[in-house]
């Protein structure tokens, strides 16, 4: 059943009007505590409640927000001076301690810690300025600044009567304070939810930009099936869908009243191999094989529909990391050759997990790899479920082949060495997303040293060589770079407020 409410204008002056937006997209928000998760669904939603310090613009630069300008003091201390006048949701004034509270938060967080590991602290100039300072010179600061949505210390603060924790505890899988409470600076807050039903956004009457777009609520309806969603688009049940699967981008193009945005992507899609569940998967020419057995060109063309890139690497082009001689390698005899060199001529069974609504046709690519790895005597169980219950399957690593995408969360390549492949620490948070176990010490220390390095050029080798290694080890099973893709009726400004990141900044939505 849709939720099916008509768009409503309300009088907010002579000139400006609200709306509310029925929006579907393929999954909602596994929480309210923007920092359970580090995912782009949670990140959309931070974007959408929260603000960030700064973030960025369509052409890859920052554009302030929470921070109106910013200086490098010394080489390890970038000084933020903050805007002054803001309300949190919860009435209470946005001042430099709520920043220093929430990397510290941050630096908590299993998912975010291995991010900021490079961060020292945030120090209180005074309340509204502050300073990030990192443990020796880093060149992301900036990009950093992108993911740093301030929280409300006083609203998070103390003891949560429900069960006398503290309310700033970080809780994945249970009931915490913060995941069924917000209080952001953000253009919208959380009015209704029900988890994977409904969630309704009203406009914060207290947000500090009044130059922005004039929805005044938005109704997000998760619909996981994409004829569902592109079917309640076309029909009028929503007025904006995200993503488009490939089989319907001409269909909606070509409807009149409705408008097709996309977008080259750089959102790698993978398969982990763990080798710490499969001794076949410790074994080199065994993921060799694999990588050879899976033809990514023909899914990109078939199943993707040619709305995708096949890849042979992380880093797309553009990035620094990009390495021209690496390229996709389908190749099934020489898969079955591998495979016999590796002692396996005879196969092996294994199970495997993915997601059914995360990334554009994931169950159906997961059944493809089955049928190809079946090729080379791999009979692989696959199991796929809801990105809602996926994410808690994946940290616990109940499958032998699980399948991630991977948007870089500093738009460069070191943040998917950081996260995918360096080895596992959780003290560190490095490797938190690496499912596959995958552990090479130089990848580690180019990776780090990569992250110290201003020399670009320098610093481009290092990457360059990182996703040789990668490659040479078949460390993980690349697939294709996923495009983007969002459609909605054609009174909007869609274009204008999405970009390569898929954080669609809804507060800056206009409807005629």
């Amino acid at each position: 059943m849709f939720f099916v409410l008509a768009v409503t204008m309300l009088a907010l002056g002579s000139t400006t009007q609200a709306a509310t937006l029925k929006l579907a997209m393929d999954a909602d928000p596994v929480s309210l505590d923007p920092h359970v998760q580090l995912s782009g669904g949670m990140l959309q939603y931070s974007h959408m409640v929260f603000d960030p310090l700064v973030r960025w613009t369509k052409d890859g630069k920052f554009e302030p927000r929470l921070a109106e300008k910013w200086e490098l003091v010394n080489p390890t201390t970038t000084r933020f001076y903050l805007r002054k006048g803001v309300k949190f949701h919860s009435g209470n004034d946005f001042t430099a301690e709520d920043v220093v509270f929430t990397l510290a938060r941050l630096k908590k967080s299993d998912d975010y810690k291995g991010l900021f590991e490079n961060f020292a602290e945030a120090k209180v100039v005074d309340p509204h300025t502050v300073d990030l300072i990192t443990k020796e010179p880093y060149g992301l600061v900036m990009a950093m600044g992108t993911y740093i949505f301030p929280m409300d210390k006083k609203f998070y603060t103390g003891a949560d009567e429900k069960n006398g924790k503290t309310k700033d505890l970080i809780i994945k899988t249970d009931y915490s304070f913060a995941n069924f409470n917000e209080s952001g600076t953000g253009p919208f807050t959380v009015a209704e939810r029900e988890q994977g039903v409904k969630t309704v956004f009203t406009r914060f009457a207290g947000y500090w930009d009044k130059n922005t777009g004039n929805v005044s609520e938005i109704i997000l309806t998760p619909i996981s099936e994409n004829p569902t969603r592109v079917a309640a688009l076309l029909s009028g049940d929503v007025d904006f869908i995200m993503p488009v699967p490939p089989t319907d981008l001409e269909r909606v193009e070509k409807t009149d009243g409705l408008q097709l945005v996309t977008m080259s992507g750089s959102r790698i899609i993978t398969f982990q191999l763990n080798q710490k569940r499969r001794e076949e998967f410790a074994n080199a020419k065994v993921r060799q094989a694999m990588a050879y057995a899976y033809n990514n060109v023909g899914v990109a063309d078939k199943i993707m529909k040619g709305f995708a890139t096949p890849a042979a690497q992380n880093s797309p082009q553009g990035y620094q990391g990009y390495n021209p001689d690496l390229q996709p390698r389908y190749d099934l005899d020489m898969a079955k050759k591998l495979m016999k060199e590796a002692g396996y001529e005879k196969g092996f069974e294994c199970t495997m997990i993915a997601p059914n609504n995360r990334y554009v046709n994931d169950e159906k690519i997961a059944q493809a790899f089955v049928n190809m790895m079946s090729k080379i005597g791999i009979k692989v169980n696959l199991k796929t479920m809801p990105k809602a219950q996926y994410w808690d399957q994946f940290d616990a690593q109940v499958a032998d082949i699980q399948m991630i995408g991977w948007h870089s969360d500093t738009e460069d390549s070191a943040n998917f060495f950081e996260y995918l492949y360096m080895c596992p620490n959780k003290e560190t948070g490095r490797g938190q997303y690496n499912s596959g176990n995958y552990c090479n010490q130089e990848v580690d220390d180019l990776t780090l040293a990569s992250n110290s390095e201003t020399d670009t050029a320098k610093r481009s080798a290092m990457l360059q060589k990182i996703e040789k290694i990668l490659f040479d080890d078949a460390a993980f099973i690349p697939l294709h770079w996923q495009n983007l893709s969002w459609a909605s009726k054609d009174n909007m400004n869609t274009e204008d407020i999405v970009n390569v990141m898929n954080f669609p900044y809804f507060g800056d939505l206009t409807i005629k």
